[in-house]
């Protein structure tokens, strides 16, 4: 880059001189008086010249008295020359040649320079890659083992992975331990799992525990605007790898450039999927690549093509899911070694309380503790700040500028405290870990629960306790307030329970009269960027019975929380008082509140202003899990 700007700079000095060059040599021109030809012969035989300056066509004449003219000369001077010896005039005879060179090159200027904007347009196009027709050259950057080397125990949250590529490992090592018994490394191995999991810090950890050169690239990468560049491509990072063998090349995104053939426009003769052709026989071809190991990452493994998926080229997948609660403890935990923390974080609770966070989640979560302690000039990074960043990644920030009047304001307490009262009074349900009334995103207010450990199904007991939960709110507001006063804040909540009810029915077969059949209605799904219609069809009768069922299993859902707050009324009004006064509760605070015990608070909770009510949200999420 820095040798092309100086190029650059160089050509643009070299016209400059050329330029002034020019206007030199034609400034006297300007400057002294013009003569005809027969005049200037005329005065060299009158003796009024008294030197005479040749340089090609051009003369330069001085008179006795010091004036002096330009003249005209044909191309043959001999006779011009004889007769100023014959008046003994001085004569003086330049070099054209330089000013012939000078010519040329001014008549060559605007060719040259446009050669030199097509070079430079090129060069962009192609992002400058090894000379302007290098274009076909390989993009992919070569990671030692000396620089940003990244290990297994940099890694955390996704052991069945690293497990999977420790084999990879250590056949890089020791390829004879595998070979003495006939075995092969896999060619390829392909990494699957949601954004932000670490994909591509596993595929660094796997090159730095082995110790082997690491080539990088993007999918885009191959692809450019003439077709063929992305095969040659290929071809050129294979043959780079060749020579640094035993190594690894890790492709990032390779749905970009593996999406599945004849989905898209031009057919075969598309850039991407003469690209593909290319890479599948790079993998697996005639010529064997010994010691080349290929590891990808994608998160859309649906849309790439079953060639390339194949044993003998990427031999295995590992999936790299979201961690469960022990992994996201241990990632915590390697986000936390350089952060100074206090005696009361609980990386154990903080773990609990963020189900379906990816490692990249959890990095930003560490990060915006860490800022808002800085914020607070404080030395060391609190639970409550991780707790405030947790909710703010979570649910938004905190609308505190939000003015509420105070009927709102009492609405909304005893609508989270409902949810709060009911949460902990269900069968089955998860620990009540926050009650808040502060606005957060479009919620006036929420309760969160944090389960014990990562769930991956639910049981009918919990489902019904669910939908007691999540019409808890709506019925708060009906008792305290009467049916004429509830609000809207219940409609996401209403949304969530008929939603969950439906799944309950149609799903998953907890409906005596309708049994364990799977009743669907008209979807849309997306397959190879097509919109395909999937239907099932439902007769009129089982859909009048499925939404009876929908009503009846969310009208339970309704009495069991009316039951349940009709005797835990002075709870109710305990818990709303309290969130009114704290206006935010945690739950060992709320269990203390129904005991009659007062929250204490080492430092105050800054209130947030009241005033005239504001734009209130459409809906107020009650529970988020």
């Amino acid at each position: 880059m820095n040798l092309r700007n100086v190029a650059i700079w160089l050509g643009v000095v070299f016209v400059l001189i050329m330029a002034y060059s020019v206007l030199r040599q034609g400034g006297p021109t300007g400057r002294a008086g013009e003569i005809s030809y027969s005049q200037l012969l005329k005065n060299i035989d009158a003796g009024q010249v008294k030197s005479a300056e040749i340089n090609g066509q051009q003369v330069k004449v001085t008179a006795p008295d010091g004036k002096t003219t330009n003249v005209n000369a044909p191309p043959n001077s001999e006779d011009l020359i004889k007769r100023l010896e014959a008046r003994n005039a001085e004569i003086k005879i330049q070099d054209g040649g330089r000013f012939s060179l000078v010519n040329l090159l001014l008549n060559m200027l605007p060719i040259l320079l446009l050669i030199g904007v097509w070079i430079f347009f090129m060069r962009q196009m192609q992002g400058g890659t090894k000379g302007a027709m290098g274009f076909g050259k390989s993009k992919a950057r070569l990671l030692t083992e000396n620089k940003n080397r990244v290990l297994f125990d940099d890694v955390a949250g996704v052991d069945e992975a690293k497990e999977e590529l420790q084999e990879v490992v250590d056949f890089l090592k020791d390829p004879a331990k595998f070979q003495r018994l006939g075995g092969k490394i896999p060619k390829g191995a392909l990494l699957v799992g949601p954004p932000g999991t670490g994909k591509t810090l596993i595929a660094r950890a796997v090159a730095g525990e082995a110790g082997v050169p690491f080539f990088t690239i993007s999918g885009s990468d191959f692809v450019e605007m003439f077709v063929g560049v992305g095969a040659s491509r290929v071809r050129d990072m294979f043959e780079q790898a060749k020579k640094n063998a035993p190594c690894i090349i890790f492709i990032d995104e390779i749905d970009a450039v593996g999406r599945h053939r004849g989905a898209g426009l031009g057919g075969g003769n598309d850039e991407r999927e003469q690209t593909l052709n290319q890479l599948l026989v790079e993998m697996d071809g005639f010529e064997a690549n010994e010691g080349i190991i290929l590891i990808a990452a994608t998160n859309r493994p649906d849309v790439l093509d079953p060639a390339l998926l194949r044993p003998g080229r990427f031999d295995r997948q590992v999936v790299v899911p979201n961690p469960d609660v022990a992994g996201r403890e241990k990632i915590l935990r390697v986000h936390m070694k350089n952060v100074p923390l206090a005696a009361d974080v609980d990386v154990k609770t903080l773990a609990r309380g963020t189900p379906g966070f990816s490692g990249a989640d959890l990095a930003n979560l560490v990060n915006e503790a860490a800022l808002t302690a800085a914020r607070k000039n404080r030395r060391m990074v609190t639970m409550h700040d991780f707790e405030h960043a947790k909710d703010k990644v979570m649910m938004g920030a905190e609308r505190r500028s939000m003015a509420m009047s105070e009927d709102e304001k009492k609405l909304t307490a005893y609508h989270e405290g409902g949810h709060a009262l009911v949460a902990l009074n269900v069968p089955v349900a998860d620990p009540v870990h926050k009650a808040t009334i502060v606005p957060r995103g479009r919620a006036l207010g929420m309760v969160m629960q944090l389960p014990e450990g990562d769930r991956y199904s639910m049981s009918f007991d919990q489902m019904t306790s669910r939908l007691a939960i999540m019409m808890a709110g709506r019925v708060a507001e009906e008792l305290i307030f009467g049916k004429e006063k509830i609000t809207s804040g219940a409609s996401s909540d209403i949304s969530a329970a008929t939603n969950l009810a439906r799944n309950m029915v149609t799903r998953w077969g907890f409906s005596d009269d309708l049994g364990t059949v799977a009743y669907g209605d008209n979807q849309e799904e997306v397959f190879l960027g097509h919109s395909v219609a999937r239907t099932q069809n439902v007769s009129p009768e089982t859909m009048i019975k499925i939404d009876s069922e929908i009503r009846r299993l969310v009208k339970g859902g309704e009495d069991e929380a009316r039951r349940i707050l009709t005797e835990k009324l002075e709870d109710l009004h305990s818990v709303a008082k309290a969130l009114l006064e704290f206006e935010t509760l945690s739950g060992e605070e709320i269990i203390g509140v129904t005991k009659g015990v007062v929250p204490k608070r080492d430092e105050p909770e800054e209130k947030k202003p009241t005033g005239p009510v504001a734009s209130v949200p459409v809906s107020t999420p009650g529970v988020t899990a």
